[in-house]
């Protein structure tokens, strides 16, 4: 980029390269907000935004992971030099020529030395440097420069014909707090660092400042992005530990023995231990991502471990072995479908770390841990649990226990009707076919049609407002209008604390007069319990509320999900002027949008900043009579540059710093366009010649600033989506919108957000496919065979179809976090059908029918399937019911894997074994024409 930059900065105009060109890498995510107030009226805005560009700003920035710090509100100080016309006509000057003394009298000087030595004879004994007032540095000493020297030894200074006063360098953007003046203090990150390492670190930068604070300026961290951090790993924590409280609880009521429940029990620590060491190993932090993970694989881990003590205890109960010889014949049973159900989980998500992009990077961290966690599972399984089961185990008692009796009948009766049912479908294999199609379309039809989002909407504890005012709209105006918007947010119990920016548009990223953004920070989770006080639920009170403001288009929004995504929420796209049709057609363009979106249900509002058609004054000024009245064009155009231009001069230091030297005509010159014509221009003779006399005022409209994407002049669209509906749906009827109504005269760009998921679809649909592929390829290699893999497989459309039910009983679309735990249903779902498949297979080779086989396998492998999927399914149960920060997330993951592998359990189980019987006896039939 730097270098680009270089290329380009000799095509600048030269103003632009005197002030010189900024490169700076920093990412688009505000990481916090701070702000300086004072109860004094010592300190206004002005002083409170330069304290802290003097004292804070590079402090800050030198914090490490830190990008920028940006300074919202009143401008640097600049040293104010306003004109005054008349004077300045009555005394025959022009602006031209106070430039040209500025310029010659504010000065760096360097004076050189006395005494220093001149060849080799040098017989001085000291040498002084000689130093001059070069630069200047206060309004008096500016008032005291000269302009010229007139008849009668009388001097012309500056403050002759103008005001001179220490102010600030721009006007045009004012910060509050609360309605308050405040210095707004935006700190952003660099790409690839910590937010929660940056925001600990400016905190204690800020602790440490403030010591040094003048009496009566005080500063808050007004909004911190990171707390939602901070509080999502909180609740995913307290999750983590009912997770884990729950498992056991699944675990100790189907055992009924305290000996045989330690032993699965002992598996979680270990294999977390394990799990977290690889993470440290990966560079893994603490995540929401891993952290859910690890709730998964808490989940997870023990299903082989219950596998092992529940056949060992099954045959131990026989009494025909001990202890040992049961774990040595439960082993011989269970180590092929633990390993397959090992490799079948890696098979699932090692694909997924191959991914790239955000999507990829999502998968990679939660795939990765539920790898590790996997591998350990599977290595404990297999080493530590038959050892802990030989130490350990005693053949079960028939228990008094009320709870567990009746527990045990439960179980009997559940028995007993799924033996009925798999009998039954064995029998008629056409009835069980037939329901299991209608199954698999029904779910692959509400995949396809629900409606889908990249990621769901989270509760970050602040929203962001956008204000727009009609084209040339003045700064007082759009303060006005901030008056109104700030009585309606002083109502709102769940507010905490906003920051309206005035004259900045965070849609434009830049100045606007006619622009405000506010941030608006809201109470603590826990002080705002139900729906009606989440972030999404304040935003639609307070766009209907503005909505009766009608001096201004105002709408609020949530943030982007992923920080750094965009600066706003929303769907955001570029819309392209890709034949070069012009700025009045591409307004038209934006306003069709704006104007038939209301069509689309799915639409709640679209909205741009785009202006072509701001009012603007042209000056034709005739430039035959410029020449004939003896003046120079360029002195017109010099003059009123500098007049109506604030015109930048030069440099003076102050407070250790630099800060510019303006020129410009004073507030009682420029408030209207009469104004302009009685400027005034000396002539070749030296007579002052007005503007008016050369001069004509057309009305026009214009754009203030052209903006390009991809090389195309092109217009930033902001599509927000109706309550009720997904991103996915208002990505295709935005789409169905610009087709319809604007053809192919322009074309579009997704950003943020929407880019992501528009190319998340495909990524999605091909590691879907290749999950599955892989898992079959390797119980193929397993079993060698190309059949009994599909038996155990045949699993994954009735998880497909619980985890649909799942996003329709919480109302969730379907996300990235909806995927991943398809994904993980995969692996689940054929970790059931292994189970089965497996005990068919061996019962198969000792001589039994295939229908029998089939049958046995089910009824056997009944129990250890209940045991760890309801231990899954109580343990994950927790994510439904999340409430606070990162709840959206977690609602989606768990709406999926509950759900999933609840259906999966009650439906799944009754099928495998019909479609092992069928499988193997396609498989016999082909053998023996082979």
């Amino acid at each position: 980029v730097q270098n680009r930059v270089s290329v380009a900065q000799s095509s600048l105009p030269t103003p632009v390269v005197v002030q010189g060109v900024t490169v700076q890498k920093q990412s688009s995510n505000i990481v916090m907000f701070l702000t300086m107030t004072s109860d004094s009226k010592d300190y206004d805005g002005l002083y409170l935004s330069n304290y802290a560009k003097l004292n804070l700003v590079d402090q800050l920035t030198r914090v490490p992971g830190v990008g920028a710090v940006n300074v919202m509100g009143a401008g640097d100080y600049s040293m104010r030099i306003w004109l005054d016309p008349a004077a300045m006509r009555i005394r025959y000057l022009s602006p031209a020529d106070v430039y040209q003394a500025i310029q010659s009298q504010n000065v760096e000087v360097s004076a050189g030395n006395v005494g220093q030595p001149i060849g080799t004879d040098n017989k001085n004994a000291y040498q002084y440097s000689l130093t001059v007032k070069g630069r200047l540095t206060s309004p008096e000493e500016f008032g005291n420069i000269i302009l010229r020297t007139e008849t009668g030894g009388k001097i012309l200074r500056l403050r002759d014909v103008a005001h001179i006063d220490l102010g600030s360098a721009s006007y045009s953007v004012v910060s509050q707090l609360d309605g308050k003046p405040t210095a707004a203090i935006a700190i952003y990150q660099q790409p690839g660092s910590n937010s929660l390492d940056v925001s600990k670190g400016v905190k204690a930068k800020m602790q440490e400042l403030s010591q040094n604070f003048p009496a009566g300026i005080q500063y808050n961290v007004t909004l911190d992005t990171t707390d939602v951090i901070h509080a999502s790993i909180d609740e995913v924590m307290v999750t983590f530990l009912e997770t884990t409280l729950l498992v056991v609880l699944v675990i100790f009521l189907f055992l009924q023995n305290w000996r045989a429940v330690v032993i699965p029990c002992i598996t979680i620590p270990v294999s977390l231990i394990g799990t977290l060491a690889v993470m440290s190993l990966f560079g893994f932090s603490i995540n929401t991502l891993t952290l859910f993970g690890l709730i998964l694989a808490v989940a997870i881990v023990v299903d082989d471990a219950i596998v092992v003590v529940e056949n060992s205890t099954r045959l131990l109960d026989t009494g025909r072995y001990t202890s040992r010889q049961a774990v040595t014949e439960a082993m011989g049973e269970i180590t092929g479908p633990i390993v397959g159900v090992v490799l079948v989980l890696l098979a699932v998500f090692i694909p997924t770390t191959l991914v790239s992009g955000i999507s990829g990077q999502l998968y990679k961290q939660f795939a990765l841990t539920i790898a590790a966690s996997t591998v350990l599972s599977g290595f404990n399984s297999l080493t530590l649990t038959p050892a802990l089961c030989a130490l350990m185990l005693q053949p079960t008692r028939p228990s008094k226990n009320p709870l567990y009796r009746g527990f045990n009948r439960l179980y009997d009766k559940t028995q007993g009707v799924y033996d009925r049912i798999v009998e039954y479908l064995l029998r008629r294999p056409g009835a069980s076919i037939v329901s299991y199609a209608v199954f698999t379309l029904i779910a692959v039809l509400l995949f396809v049609k629900w409606p889908s989002t990249f990621v769901p909407e989270e509760d970050d504890g602040y929203f962001l407002a956008v204000v727009q005012l009609p084209p040339a709209s003045s700064l007082e105006r759009t303060q006005a209008v901030g008056k109104q918007i700030n009585k309606i947010l002083d109502s709102y119990p769940e507010v905490k604390d906003y920051i309206g920016i005035s004259g900045f548009s965070v849609m434009g990223g830049g100045e606007q007069s006619n622009a405000a953004t506010y941030f608006i920070v809201l109470q603590n989770w826990n002080e705002r319990k139900g729906k009606e006080h989440t972030a999404e639920a304040v935003v639609q009170r307070f766009n209907m509320e503005v909505y009766g403001i009608q001096e201004a288009e105002i709408f609020a929004m949530v943030p982007p999900a992923i920080p750094g995504l965009g600066a706003t929420g929303g769907l955001q796209l570029q819309l392209e002027d890709r034949h070069n049709l012009g700025a009045t057609e591409m307004q038209r363009a934006v306003e069709t949008l704006m104007e038939h979106y209301h069509n689309y249900p799915a639409l709640a509002s679209v909205s741009s900043q785009y202006q072509a058609n701001v009012p603007q004054y042209f000056l034709n000024i005739d430039r035959d009579k410029v020449q004939l009245m003896g003046i120079p064009l360029n002195s017109v155009f010099t003059a009123l540059g500098y007049y109506m231009g604030e015109a930048y001069v030069n440099d003076y230091v102050q407070f250790g710093h630099i800060y510019q030297v303006k020129l410009g005509a004073g507030d009682h010159a420029q408030r209207v366009i009469d104004d302009v014509l009685k400027l005034s221009v000396p002539n070749a003779s030296g007579e002052m010649v007005p503007f008016s006399s050369f001069t004509r005022v057309e009305e026009q409209l214009g754009m203030d600033q052209i903006n390009r994407y991809n090389m195309y002049s092109t217009a930033a669209v902001t599509c927000n989506v109706a309550p009720g509906s997904s991103s996915g749906e208002g990505i295709r009827q935005m789409e169905s919108l610009i087709k319809e109504h604007l053809g192919d005269e322009f074309g579009y760009e997704w950003t943020s957000v929407a880019y992501q998921e528009t190319q998340a679809g495909t990524t999605t649909t091909v590691v879907f496919v290749m999950a599955l592929l892989v898992a079959f390829l390797v119980l193929a290699a397993q079993y060698e065979s190309w059949t009994s893999p599909v038996a155990a497989v045949m699993g994954l459309p009735v998880a497909l179809l619980g985890a649909m039910l799942g996003c329709y009983v919480m109302g969730t679309p379907v996300s990235i976090y909806t995927q991943i735990g398809i994904i993980l249903l995969v692996a689940l779902s054929a970790k059931n059908g292994i189970l089965i498949v497996e005990f068919a297979r061996d019962f198969r080779a000792q001589g039994n029918s295939i229908r029998d086989a089939a049958f046995q396998a089910g009824h056997i492998r009944l129990r250890p399937i209940l045991m760890t999927s309801l231990a899954f399914v109580f343990g994950v149960m927790p994510l439904l019911f999340a409430t606070g920060a990162g709840a959206g997330s977690r609602v989606a993951l768990g709406a999926a894997v509950v759900f999933g592998m609840a259906l999966n359990t009650l439906l799944a189980t009754v099928y495998i074994p019909n479609f092992y019987e069928l499988m193997q006896k396609l498989q016999e039939k082909f053998s023996k024409k082979q």
